[in-house]
């Protein structure tokens, strides 16, 4: 089964190692994610710890919102986040 994109990369905070992803589909605490790199089999791919909207703690959101969320590597604007499946 391939990923299903689930939103895209609106901004990074460096500083603070926080993608905002502008969610397209449905995305919860516990899903495992992917983002592409710069480079190809430069790919993030971790398990959503905690996500955040408005500095609100959320376990879902879902289309339309807006999420931050803690990640392990630079991410760059514009790169589609994509939910692993089994």
């Amino acid at each position: 089964m391939a990923d299903k994109a689930v939103g895209k990369v609106a901004h990074y905070y460096d500083k603070i190692c926080v993608a905002v992803v502008d969610v397209t589909g449905q995305l919860k605490v516990g899903d495992t994610i992917k983002i592409a790199g710069k480079a190809e089999g430069d790919e993030l791919v971790q398990t959503v710890e905690s996500m955040e909207i408005d500095h609100e703690k959320v376990k879902e959101a879902k289309k339309g919102q807006s999420v931050g969320l803690k990640v392990d590597k630079k991410v760059y604007e514009g790169t589609p986040v994509y939910k692993a499946t089994e």
